[in-house]
C-alpha cells in the first residue's frame, strides 16, 4: 500500500544508524523510485518532541506502517544512556 504525502507514519522496525524504535512516528515527505527495480522507498522525517526536525532518511516501503487508531504517543529519550 504506497501511503500518502505529508502523513505521519510507524516504523514497522528498528533503525539503528538513527536510534529510531520500531512505533517511532515520522512524516513521509516523499516518494523515491529504486534505481535497479528493487522496493521503492520514502523519504521520513522525524521530529523530537518539541517538533523539531532531528533527521530526514530514506527507507524502503516495508519499513512504514500507517500509524495505528488504538495506539498512544509516549516518549523516550533518542540517545541511549547508560548507568
Amino acid at each position: 500500500m504506497k501511503f500518502e504525502l505529508y502523513q505521519y507514519v510507524a516504523l514497522s522496525c528498528d533503525i539503528p544508524d538513527y536510534n529510531l524504535k520500531r512505533g517511532d512516528v515520522a512524516m513521509l515527505i516523499d516518494y523515491v523510485t529504486h534505481p535497479s527495480g528493487g522496493e521503492d522507498g520514502y523519504i521520513l522525517e522525524v521530529f523530537n518532541a518539541a517538533g523539531d526536525s532531528i533527521a530526514v532518511l530514506t527507507v524502503p516501503m516495508s519499513v512504514v506502517e500507517k500509524m495505528p487508531t488504538d495506539a498512544v504517543l509516549t516518549l523516550r529519550p533518542l540517545a541511549e544512556t547508560t548507568s
